[in-house]
């Protein structure tokens, strides 16, 4: 067996109401930090999410200073203003409320708001030599896993998106609420869902970093998800359902964290970072193309997951049972559905290609003309 590392948030509390003991459980975690800088977006804040756990830390003596203009696929120049504003509030510790864009974003201002390393310098891999304030993570989608992984990404530039790989961005708690989830509406829940659905399938398959316990953490997301994303769909209230779809993408962002993700996540970011397609949603419409191709070197793995998840163990059945699901849900499955033409293919297509930080991870060698067939095959 070859020689590996794993590494994950210390400390996981997951159980519905759990948010609303916030500072109870945040305790062993803050220990002497009083002022805590919250991160999060205008969305959540309306929805009323963080109502409960934020006046529970404040009844608890704690001074908050909410920071809520985090936008999907966030500029660099916001995480910027963000940094500087907990800097400016003298924050002790972050906290992160929302999906993948406030978590990211709160990853990074608990790195910056100690001032001894710009962010130029943290971009690719391991490259942080910072140690951040203490961060504690509540995720209100259940998709990116992004509480639990050591990754952020942002927006840099015009439409080009970077990512921060390195140990230094893993909180120290992750409070998973199912209840947080509820409100979401059925199309977010379907695209965050087959998100993590994704990242299970690429750390399964990465050929870089695959090991014994990223593949169980996959699997283990694969049947969960599997199981719990057309009835969340269905039934927005069913919260075993809820339940399982949170405690599933923490399991595959677990798993990628360690094993990272590949071809699909390259091909995402392009509709994210150009055209502002949700993540999720851009990692579905592109899923189907890169399993296609993938398949002829994946076939083995492929077939271990269909055969986990109760499929013919196949890569025909995995990929068939994938387009099953996003037609069952409702999900966009044409680049042409989210407003993008065959003129868009070149420039999207660069943009992967230029993907050294990915593509290494993809089972099978992505070239610039395979990845514009593969975007021609869902135009």
């Amino acid at each position: 067996m070859s020689a590996f590392e794993f590494r994950t948030v210390p400390h996981i509390v997951f159980g519905e109401g759990t948010s609303r003991q916030l500072a109870e459980k945040a305790a062993p975690v803050l220990k002497s930090a009083r002022r805590l800088f919250v991160v999060t977006d205008k969305g959540v804040r309306a929805a009323g999410l963080i109502d409960a756990p934020l006046a529970a830390l404040e009844a608890a003596g704690f001074t908050l200073e909410t920071y809520d203009d985090v936008v999907a696929d966030p500029p660099e120049a916001m995480v910027l203003e963000a940094s500087a504003r907990a800097k400016a509030f003298g924050a002790e510790a972050v906290l992160g409320f929302g999906g993948g864009s406030p978590m990211d974003t709160a990853k990074i201002v608990a790195l910056l708001a100690t001032g001894d390393q710009p962010l130029s310098e943290m971009y690719g891999v391991d490259k942080v030599r910072v140690t951040g304030l203490p961060l504690i993570l509540v995720p209100t989608t259940a998709g990116t896993g992004s509480e639990v992984t050591s990754v952020a990404v942002i927006t840099t530039g015009a439409t080009s998106k970077r990512g921060i790989a390195s140990g230094a961005l893993y909180g120290q708690m992750a409070l998973l609420d199912p209840e947080l989830t509820r409100g979401l509406p059925r199309h977010a829940t379907a695209a965050t869902g087959i998100d993590a659905m994704v990242h299970a399938i690429e750390a399964y398959t990465n050929k870089r970093s695959k090991n014994p316990v990223s593949d169980a953490l996959a699997l283990t997301a694969m049947k969960l998800l599997q199981g719990a994303i057309e009835r969340a769909c269905a039934d927005g209230n069913d919260m075993a359902a809820r339940g399982d779809m949170l405690l599933g993408a923490m399991l595959a962002g677990q798993a990628f964290s360690n094993s990272p993700v590949g071809g699909v996540h390259a091909m995402a970011y392009p509709l994210g970072g150009i055209f502002h397609v949700p993540h999720g949603l851009s990692n579905s419409v592109v899923l189907p193309p890169v399993l296609r191709f993938n398949a002829p070197v994946a076939e083995a793995q492929y077939s271990e997951i269909a055969g986990h998840i109760g499929l013919k163990p196949s890569s025909a059945a995995l990929i068939d049972e994938m387009e099953r699901i996003a037609e069952a849900v409702g999900i966009e499955r044409r680049l042409s559905q989210l407003g993008i033409s065959h003129n868009d293919v070149p420039r999207m297509a660069e943009d992967v290609a230029a993907n050294d930080r990915l593509l290494p991870n993809n089972p099978r060698e992505m070239g610039y003309d395979d990845i514009v067939a593969m975007y021609e095959e869902i135009l």
